[in-house]
């Protein structure tokens, strides 16, 4: 089949469209010229509102035999002001057989085609007429994509060696125009009524049920939908096998996946009914649909897709074997499934108005992962991992190249960057503060309403306003009555304060100073950078909680103002503020304040929470960075750790600790890289020691098993070396039949992949296995062996994408660019291949953000920044020089710079003072 030519995507700002009347054609000369050499009658990138879709009924042909499709859709539309001139999204597909059904007949339209900014116009020669209905008719055929959004091609292997071909959507954000001629942005919301011809031997599902059993035809057609937007369209043709349970609220729940894996589906499909249920009744809100099915995709960039009544994900997001997968795989299989369900509700009924609010689904989303399975998988303990997620909000977060949780964005691949750390952890972890600030009944009435009131339609970021008269009546009342025991003063502005989190950048740095009883505080932009004129003019309303030695009631106090005082019923020995951090912010404690925490620590940790000593491990550390502690100070609090065992504070210590001797890795310092390998190890040795080579204990307990038997392994610790080789070697000599305990999996392979033998052996059960979660580890695990031709090859395997699958192609040059062996050859790989890896995975994507700063944030020294700025440097923008990740990796390589240029003396002076101190205490 024929196709357009593939068109360079060409991007200019635009003003937002006020959706009132199109260009005037008397200034034709200023319009931008479509393909055939007329004016194109639209010059902004968004589209006009003189017209809006209110439903479209579709059919699709696709040929998975010669990997292309064609369609025919048929949109009806209403008429807000009178026009002659509809504008809607295409791209990359040819167009035909146009036609307008208007109450006086049919007409042909001319089409006028943009590709800068995927649109298509239909001019008619008579007016349409404001409040009547009309019916727009387009044909079309394309290519398959062979990227991972649009409707794209899928394929798997079956255990014979057979590959089977499948074709599945991916439309979020801007992609369903690649798939059928649309209205794609999320505020034109209509019904879809979908139709899929297709071969007897595969099967097609979609976002509803299907209205009729096909009986031996090959059209299904498929129940209307509910007012949704484009990118939440879905369909799937393939061969997928299906297992089925229906909810209590009687939704049936189903779990696709190919045959040979079905038997993985039992875990996912019992979550899913459980927590669809759970949603049903805390947002007091009945699902819609008559069905949720949940797709395991094959190949699949993303994490997983909320497709309205029919989610989609990574195999590895679905499937589980109780005999072969991990507790970490339990845990994200329940997370990643709780995100997408709670999805259909926000997101879904409720929809952001345009992508600068993508935050109101995706950090709600977040969220809602962890107040779900909080309740209805307690043994989880998904608390103990939330807060690694503020952690690497905040990583982020400290950079000048932030950006807002709310703000604008105008073209695709500013749309891209939205889906990062700051929409989703960041706002997840300011809800999480605002939960907290208002009290969990509160909140939780608040968004119940906020959905209530606006189901089936789009929101701005003003609308999530827990007190304002148009939303919530009654709710500013119900916030002060909860709120009353621990705030004094004006009448709580909740919008006030959420507006000081969701329209700035950043996040405060909040200085404590305990003189007798009174605290000094005193707040400031904390930001990573050596131009302080970034911070200038930051203002947060902070919801500060803190607790003493005098009492273990925690205490609140908004911070408002740059600086104020509060003043304590007594003196005490220590003040911890951001108890369990549950606020976005970090903290310094001045004068005596880290001194007093240091000796608190050393002398009775767990008279704070584990979240607490996280949260202080993390913040004394990031003040190293921006000169407010010295380096010195944070090492002195890093030695309690030898005392620690829980797993939040346990893997911060590790998170702080173990980036100090990567630097050196790339800086040729063995001396003091090894002596800072010795120092964690010794640090952790007692823990290490003691945890079992099973599966025995809690989810938190065999998480942290695996990390540190893992890191033991890796820094060559001899007792797990030693184990690790022997089973490792019992593993082999059974062929791969021996059953090891899941947990310590991992370990065991990093092992066995130093040996080209060993790693050999591990690549054939790689490519044999049917069991994702196993297949992940081992690719990890070969990732990081010392065999630099192994790694080139598995990089070069997963760019071709037949042996190794090509949505893994980011973890594992990742991987290989955090290995001491590899980071020069992942840096070679990623400039070798960028323009491939832009048009597979699409520019201002999470996956490329995830390789460039992957793959750069552990250099440190002037020659990689010269040499990452000059590659960055040579590109334009339409092969993404104006990426945001771009200028997160610059400077992050700067701040490494800074860090080792001040601290690596200090450094070296401290491990050679502990060193003489520990040698002293040996004799």
């Amino acid at each position: 089949m024929l196709v357009a030519p593939l068109l360079l995507v060409l991007f200019v700002p635009f003003s937002p469209s006020s959706g009132a009347q199109l260009p005037n054609q008397a200034k034709a000369k200023d319009l931008p010229i479509a393909t055939n050499g007329q004016p194109f009658p639209w010059d902004r990138m968004r589209l006009p509102t003189t017209v809006t879709p209110l439903h479209y009924d579709l059919a699709i042909h696709p040929n998975l035999t010669t990997l292309d499709f064609t369609g025919v859709v048929r949109i009806e539309l209403d008429v807000h002001e009178d026009t002659n001139t509809v504008i809607l999204h295409a791209k990359q597909m040819q167009i035909s057989n146009v036609f307008l059904l208007a109450p006086e007949g049919i007409k042909r339209l001319q089409v006028l085609e943009y590709p800068r900014f995927h649109q298509l116009a239909l001019l008619s020669d008579s007016m349409l007429i404001k409040g009547r209905k009309y019916e727009v008719h387009l044909a079309f055929a394309a290519n398959l994509s062979d990227s991972f959004h649009g409707f794209y091609k899928g394929s798997y292997r079956t255990s014979s060696g057979e590959v089977r071909v499948l074709a599945s959507t991916q439309f979020e954000a801007t992609f369903a125009r690649g798939a059928f001629p649309c209205f794609d942005e999320p505020a034109f919301k209509a019904n879809f009524t979908i139709r899929i011809i297709r071969e007897p031997r595969h099967i097609a599902i979609s976002n509803m049920p299907m209205v009729n059993l096909p009986g031996g035809l090959l059209e299904d057609h498929f129940d209307t939908t509910v007012k949704m937007s484009t990118y939440l369209v879905a369909y799937i043709v393939s061969d997928f096998k299906s297992v089925s349970k229906t909810t209590q609220h009687g939704v049936k729940i189903s779990i696709y996946a190919v045959p040979e894996k079905i038997d993985q589906t039992a875990f996912a499909l019992d979550a899913a009914v459980k927590l669809l249920d759970f949603y049903d009744d805390y947002f007091d809100i009945p699902y819609p649909l008559p069905k949720q099915d949940l797709a395991a995709i094959p190949d699949f960039q993303s994490g997983a897709m909320e497709n309205w009544g029919l989610t989609t994900y990574r195999e590895t997001g679905l499937l589980f074997d109780p005999e072969k997968s991990s507790a970490s795989d339990k845990l994200g299989i329940t997370k990643v499934i709780a995100h997408e369900l709670a999805h259909q509700w926000f997101g879904n009924l409720v929809t952001m108005e345009w992508w600068n609010d993508l935050w109101l689904n995706e950090g709600f989303a977040k969220f809602m992962e962890f107040i779900s399975l909080d309740i209805t998988y307690p043994e989880l303990h998904v608390d103990d991992f939330f807060l690694a997620k503020c952690f690497e909000a905040m990583e982020v977060d400290s950079l000048s190249s932030s950006h807002p949780v709310s703000t604008p964005v105008e073209n695709p691949t500013q749309i891209q960057e939205m889906f990062d750390d700051v929409s989703y952890d960041k706002g997840a972890c300011i809800l999480n503060m605002l939960r907290d600030f208002l009290t969990p009944e509160a909140f939780e009435i608040g968004i119940v309403r906020y959905l209530k009131r606006y189901s089936y339609q789009n929101t701005v970021n003003s609308h999530l306003s827990f007190n304002s008269c148009d939303v919530v009546a009654f709710i500013q009342h119900y916030v002060c009555l909860y709120t009353q025991k621990w705030y004094s003063g004006d009448e709580l502005d909740v919008r006030a304060i959420m507006d000081t989190w969701t329209l700035q950048e950043g996040f405060p740095l909040v200085t404590v100073e305990v003189r007798g009883r009174e605290v000094r505080l005193s707040q400031e932009r904390y930001l990573k950078t050596d131009d302080p004129s970034p911070s200038e003019g930051f203002l947060w309303q902070i919801p500060l909680t803190y607790k003493t030695s005098a009492s273990n009631t925690v205490h609140r106090f908004l911070l408002k103002t740059k600086t104020d005082v509060l003043f304590l019923p007594e003196e005490v020995d220590w003040v911890k503020f951001n108890v369990d951090m549950s606020g976005y912010y970090m903290v310094h404690y001045a004068g005596e304040g880290w001194n007093s925490v240091i000796k608190l620590l050393q002398h009775n940790h767990t008279a704070l929470s584990g979240n607490d000593r996280a949260n202080l491990i993390h913040n004394v550390f990031q003040l190293v960075s921006i000169e407010k502690v010295r380096l010195d100070t944070a090492l002195e609090l890093s030695l309690y750790l030898s005392r620690e065992t829980k797993i939040m504070a346990v893997t911060q210590g590790f998170g702080e600790l173990v980036p100090l001797y990567k630097l050196m890795e790339k800086r040729d310092m063995k001396v003091l890289e090894n002596q800072m390998k010795s120092y964690i190890v010794d640090l952790f040795q007692d823990l290490i020691d003691q945890q079992e080579w099973n599966d025995s204990g809690s989810v938190s307990q065999r998480v942290l098993r695996s990390y540190l038997l893992l890191f033991a392994c890796v820094r060559n610790y001899a007792p797990c070396v030693t184990k690790a080789t022997q089973l490792f070697n019992q593993w082999k000599d059974s062929d791969g039949t021996m059953s090891l305990p899941v947990d310590i999996t991992m370990a065991v392979f990093v092992i066995g992949a130093r040996m080209p033998e060993g790693w050999d052996f591990l690549f054939e059960k790689y490519r044999h296995s049917l069991q994702m979660s196993v297949k992940s580890r081992m690719k990890t695990a070969m990732a990081v062996s010392p065999l630099q031709d192994k790694l080139k090859w598995m990089m070069e395997q997963s760019l071709i994408g037949e042996i190794m699958k090509t949505q893994d192609l980011p973890d594992v040059v990742v991987s290989v660019s955090k290995n001491p062996h590899g980071y020069q050859l992942a840096w070679d790989f990623l400039r070798a291949n960028w323009h491939t890896m832009i048009k597979k995975f699409d520019l201002g994507s999470h996956t490329i953000s995830h390789l460039v700063t992957g793959v750069t944030n552990q250099y440190s020294t002037r020659e990689m920044l010269d040499e990452v700025r000059n590659f960055f440097g040579s590109l334009t923008e339409e092969t993404g020089s104006e990426m945001r990740c771009i200028q997160q990796a610059y400077e992050t390589i700067e701040d490494n710079i800074r860090w080792t240029d001040k601290n690596l003396p200090l450094l070296q002076a401290w491990l050679d003072k502990r060193n003489r101190r520990v040698f002293h205490e040996d004799l």
